[in-house]
């Protein structure tokens, strides 16, 4: 069993930044590739972002990309999205998730893979 805890949403204007921050519990941090996804209102579950297992191997959204900065600690068995740039239609529910894997390269980017998920963080950005 892995257990998630999100943190550090909150209320910005359009251009303002984030870090949000993913602590994990119960397994071995380093054996788990991680992800990011949201949910605006009306919408479904997307993806953001992922690291892999070792932390080398990074994938982002067209969407995010040059923006979002996905990054790990495993000192800290933390997982960090870094949001600069932020704008409207970043508006969502973000949820951190993690799945089991053998390899510490693979990136994990779709949402039926993962295993274990977190109860998610608002992130609300005005214009």
């Amino acid at each position: 069993q892995v257990q998630l805890v999100e943190s550090g949403g909150g209320s910005v204007q359009t251009g303002g930044s984030l870090r949000l921050s993913c602590a994990a519990s119960g397994r071995t941090f380093s054996s788990i590739a991680m992800g990011w996804f949201r949910q605006a209102p009306g919408k479904e579950r997307e993806f953001v972002a992922a690291i892999s297992w070792s932390g080398r191997n990074t994938y982002l959204a067209d969407s995010v990309k040059g923006r979002f900065t996905i990054s790990r600690d495993d000192d800290k068995n933390t997982v960090y999205l870094q949001m600069n740039s932020l704008k409207p239609e970043d508006t969502a529910v973000y949820y951190c998730a993690a799945d089991l894997v053998p390899d510490d390269s693979i990136v994990v980017v779709r949402s039926v893979e993962f295993d274990y998920w977190g109860q998610g963080t608002q992130v609300t950005v005005s214009s």
